[in-house]
């Protein structure tokens, strides 16, 4: 008898969300436009183009936190899986047809509690906050896109 062979885990944009304004919720989209040196289209203007969170970091959470937290209370534009962006600055991330150069890390902030109680001291460690970028090119980004590190 021979072991059931497991396919492999494909990176992949699990969520896209856009922040139209300061302080107002997140809008989930399945599509958004990326533009080149200025960040995800219709997003209100920040120095962060673009943040990213695994999907990893928020299935461990309710163990964490014993409360289940949405995704979108971190406030990030999007949400991948199967990559880490521990020690990522200066890497570029391949999404869809998109690259994003990873400038730095998105720490945890209070607004994180305001969301959920001890959600900014669960993010903490390891980088739970994410990452945030640069965009390198226009481009069209679809949830279900694969995503990778390049060159």
């Amino acid at each position: 008898m021979t072991a059931p062979t497991r396919e492999p885990t494909r990176s992949r944009l699990e969520a896209i969300w856009i922040k139209r304004s300061h302080r107002e919720p997140m809008d989930p989209v399945q599509t958004t436009q990326l533009v080149a040196g200025h960040g995800v289209k219709g997003n209100v203007h920040s120095k962060r183009q673009v943040t990213i969170i695994e999907r990893e970091v928020f299935d461990a959470l309710p163990v964490m936190m014993r409360s289940s937290v949405d995704p979108s209370a971190r406030r990030a534009n999007l949400m991948i899986s199967g990559i880490r962006l521990a020690n990522s600055k200066y890497k570029v991330l391949q999404v869809g047809t998109c690259r994003i150069r990873i400038l730095g890390e998105t720490k945890p902030c209070s607004r994180m509690d305001e969301a959920c109680p001890g959600l900014m001291k669960a993010l903490i460690p390891n980088r739970g906050g994410g990452a945030w970028g640069e965009v390198q090119d226009d481009g069209e980004i679809t949830v279900g896109d694969g995503v990778n590190w390049t060159t």
